[in-house]
């Protein structure tokens, strides 16, 4: 008797000691994901910095043959750029720390001011684009995996790989030919209409995504006229994902449905369609939040074209005017605030992942 009196606290105690130890994985898991972001920043930011300088300063890359060599050497000196290289680049990683981007070469303004005037409009692009991707990847997925080897299988593989193999400049250039300038169902380009871009500019303190301002308004024209605005921009953006996202779906719903649990289920004449919604799809979500973070990295460097085509004043479009002005200063800071910001996001990705599926943590 004695000896199995204390044989009820410790095995009480055990589970407590299991979940503590599981709380500490988790706490372990996202500061040392949160730390890889650091040295991840500083190596693309260094990367940048070395590819923008491999062809020579700035100034002489944006404005030389425009200026006379002593003007040239004059705003050169001014700039700081015939300063040694190791100089101007902590003098830029110092710059960086208090939120200094510089100062743009061809229209002078602060970098900053770019990247948080165009900054909201490309995130809105790719928020749209992820919602395309979810609604037309996850349910075509399941479609494929459910009729696998079939007709409709073979059909939605064959557009998946359509989705993610055609450049998505071509994919807008068709989708503006045949439903803005053939059917005439959506605007052209742009994020909206001359009148409701003047609305919302009288807004105050406009957030700069054109959605949320437009809600803001209370004019249900205005929220109608983005929203027709972004939805060519956004398909052509999304489907590049959404390819992805349906074989993925695929892929892993065929697995979940040949495991032992679901064989299972099924000898106990549970119906296909239940086992589909009940235990394949949830199973096949984890893989599709893990490679969200590539898939964002995807949709902002596609995002270059997609507001290239739609004349879409995002980041992507100011990227591509930068560059035709050789204006290596812009360039820089949008690069690398697009570098952050997918480090961000998969950041966030990867807590979400080990908070669904504890085994990521280990």
């Amino acid at each position: 008797m004695s000896t199995e009196a204390p044989a009820g606290p410790a095995t009480a105690a055990a589970p407590a000691t299991k979940q503590r130890s599981s709380g500490g994985g988790l706490g372990r898991y996202i500061v040392v994901r949160f730390l890889l972001i650091i040295p991840t920043v500083f190596i693309l930011v260094t990367t940048v910095f070395v590819l923008m300088r491999a062809t020579g300063d700035p100034i002489t890359a944006a404005l030389g043959g425009r200026l006379t060599p002593d003007q040239l050497q004059e705003r050169i000196h001014a700039a700081g750029y015939d300063r040694p290289i190791l100089v101007q680049y902590l003098d830029y990683l110092g710059g960086l720390v208090r939120g200094d981007f510089g100062t743009t070469l061809s229209d002078n303004r602060p970098v900053t001011e770019v990247l948080t005037t165009f900054g909201s409009a490309t995130l809105e692009l790719a928020a749209y684009a992820l919602v395309v991707a979810f609604l037309v990847g996850i349910p075509f997925g399941l479609v494929a995996a459910s009729r696998r080897d079939r007709l409709p299988d073979a059909f939605l593989r064959v557009f998946a790989i359509l989705c993610y193999a055609t450049p998505v400049f071509f994919a807008g250039l068709l989708l503006k030919l045949v439903f803005s300038v053939g059917l005439g169902w959506f605007p052209v380009a742009g994020r909206a209409s001359t009148g409701t871009e003047i609305q919302l500019q009288t807004l105050e303190n406009p957030s700069g995504f054109y959605l949320i301002d437009a809600i803001r308004t209370g004019d249900p024209a205005a929220v109608s006229d983005v929203l027709m605005h972004a939805v060519l921009p956004a398909v052509a953006l999304g489907l590049l994902t959404a390819g992805v996202f349906l074989r993925l779906v695929r892929t892993n719903v065929i697995g979940t449905l040949s495991t032992d649990y679901v064989t299972a289920a099924r000898s106990r004449g549970v119906g296909e369609g239940r086992l589909l919604r009940k235990h394949a799809w949830r199973p096949a979500l984890i893989p599709i939040i893990t490679v969200i973070g590539l898939q964002i990295a995807l949709l902002l460097s596609g995002a270059v074209l997609t507001e290239t085509t739609f004349e879409w004043k995002g980041l992507g479009f100011q990227l591509a005017q930068y560059l035709q002005a050789r204006d290596f200063v812009a360039v820089q800071g949008i690069v690398v605030l697009i570098a952050v910001v997918v480090a961000l996001t998969n950041f966030i990705v990867d807590v979400v992942a080990a908070l669904i599926d504890p085994r990521v943590r280990y």
